[in-house]
Formats: structure tokens, C-alpha cells, sequence
């Protein structure tokens, strides 16, 4: 597979997939937690939280995480993607308001909400696995 073809497939996993886990560092150890991941052009991933929540402590410490996205539960063989990245908390009012859809308004009051903030996350690396030839396809960013 070459690397648009790779790139082709990752972008179309990331643009039917919303729900994946993220792998935080807390006190040297991993900490995973489902999360729900917009993204625009490219592969740079945004998630909404809230600013008082582990997640964000522990980026503070340790800006390392890691995102399993792309699974569907249809079967062993189901491709999906693993992400490796940076993650800065945002809080400017243009990334809010990038974010903000109405699936927010359980958690947060709206795009002001001084507790809402994003998770911007720009991978350094996507593997795709489970394609069809079963070998892990690295992109590296």
C-alpha cells in the first residue's frame, strides 16, 4: 500500500469513527478513557472536557497519549487505527467554537462554558491494522 492509498484509508476510518479510547500518563502509568474525536482536514484530532478532569492533569504532566479509533465490534478482523501524538489543552474561543455541536449540551452550557475545554492532538504516528493483508501499515507524521 502506498502512502496515499494509506492516508486515503485512514482519513475515511477517521471520518465514519467518532468513539475511541485515549491513553493518558498518570503517575507513570497508563490511564485509557472513551472519548469522542472530531477532526478537520488532515489527521489533527480535537476532543471536548472538561478543564477540572484527570485527563487534563495528567497532560500537564505528560503530554503523551495514545488513541485506539476505527473499531466497529463486527468481528477479530475489524480495521481500525492506532494513534501516538501530542496533546495540548486549549481554551481559545476559535478551537471552542470549532468543537462546539449540540452533543455537548449535556456537559457543558454552551461554547463560553468556562469549564469546557479541547484536547487538540496532533498524532506523530498512525498504524492501520487489521487491513486486509493483516500487517500493521505505519504513517509516520
Amino acid at each position: 500500500m502506498n502512502k496515499q492509498q494509506l492516508e486515503e484509508k485512514v482519513q475515511q476510518i477517521l471520518d465514519k469513527n467518532q468513539i475511541g479510547t485515549l491513553a493518558s500518563i498518570k503517575d507513570n502509568k497508563p490511564f485509557s478513557r472513551y472519548m469522542t474525536f472530531f477532526h478537520e482536514e488532515g489527521f489533527h484530532l480535537y476532543s471536548a472536557t472538561d478543564k477540572d478532569t484527570h485527563k487534563v492533569e495528567d497532560l500537564q504532566e505528560n503530554d503523551q497519549v495514545h488513541i485506539l479509533i476505527g473499531y466497529e465490534n463486527k468481528g477479530l478482523n475489524d480495521t481500525y487505527l492506532e494513534i501516538e501524538g501530542k496533546a495540548k489543552v486549549k481554551d481559545s474561543n476559535d478551537v471552542k467554537q470549532m468543537v462546539w455541536n449540540d452533543d455537548l449540551e449535556p456537559w457543558f452550557e454552551g461554547p463560553d462554558d468556562p469549564n469546557y475545554v479541547v484536547l487538540d492532538i496532533t498524532p506523530s504516528e498512525i498504524r492501520l491494522m487489521n487491513d486486509a493483508d493483516h500487517q500493521p501499515h505505519r504513517l509516520e507524521l
